[in-house]
């Protein structure tokens, strides 16, 4: 590190259990972001403050006028523009040193593997189950860690899904892909503007804790808030030895 990034990343620096290696793994480090809306918004925000090297953002939207309410990388100025290229703006601004590159197309299964295969940690911002599954595939089927997260009305879940970890159960172990789920849209249901940030925010603080190796991730475990109350409840999740996706792996 030079000394800008000395000055710039001190107060990471000065925790023991990131010091200067974790920060330079942090500095090396390819995050995958899949959805630059509610939840991709803080996660990407904080990665890029932080020092993630290369961030890749993913998302075929447009900025719209809706979205503002809570989705914080972007502004009433870039209403129009492709979430990705006003994501990048934003991560840019906040940070010049790292690398954004922007995927502006709602990736499909063979793509989603082309861009995973080269990350060492995925955030899954999407908002439907479709992607989040073909995400998980691919992720299992690479060894990358996936961090995932999910946020309407007022009730949040997040959750990570560790391949390289035996024991660990992948998404489709808790959501299993033949299984009918109603999709809920935050344009039909709503969503409060916070708790896509707290959401997001602890996505981010997990990939940063899965990339400098520090701390115990939330493989295994599945959080969700109430944030009408601010409760919390912690599920542990077990490995489905008849998981379609993982069993074997």
């Amino acid at each position: 590190m030079n000394d800008q990034q000395l000055l710039r990343y001190s107060r990471h620096i000065l925790l023991d259990e990131i010091d200067i290696d974790g920060q330079e793994k942090i500095l090396a480090a390819h995050a995958l972001i899949i959805g630059a809306g509610g939840l991709g918004s803080p996660a990407a925000l904080y990665l890029a403050s932080a020092g993630v090297g290369t961030i890749t953002l993913v998302d075929n939207d447009t900025v719209d006028l809706t979205n503002l309410q809570r989705q914080i990388m972007h502004t009433s100025e870039r209403v129009g523009l492709a979430k990705v290229e006003s994501g990048k703006t934003a991560l840019s601004q906040i940070n010049p040193d790292i690398k954004v590159i922007t995927v502006a197309e709602r990736a499909d299964a063979e793509r989603l593997e082309a861009l995973i295969r080269e990350a060492d940690v995925v955030l899954d911002c999407s908002d439907n189950f479709a992607t989040r599954h073909a995400i998980n595939r691919a992720c299992v089927k690479h060894r990358v860690p996936l961090v995932s997260g999910a946020a309407i009305q007022f009730d949040g879940q997040i959750s990570v899904f560790d391949p390289s970890k035996g024991n660990s159960p992948c998404y489709a172990c808790l959501f299993a892909p033949d299984q009918e789920f109603e999709e809920i849209q935050c344009s039909t249901m709503g969503v409060f503007a916070p708790l896509v940030g707290i959401i997001g925010s602890m996505q981010a603080a997990e990939a940063l804790k899965l990339i400098a190796g520090i701390g115990i991730s939330l493989a295994g475990q599945l959080l969700i808030l109430d944030a009408r109350t601010m409760e919390w409840t912690r599920i542990k999740a077990a490995r489905d030895a008849t998981c379609p996706v993982c069993n074997g792996h």
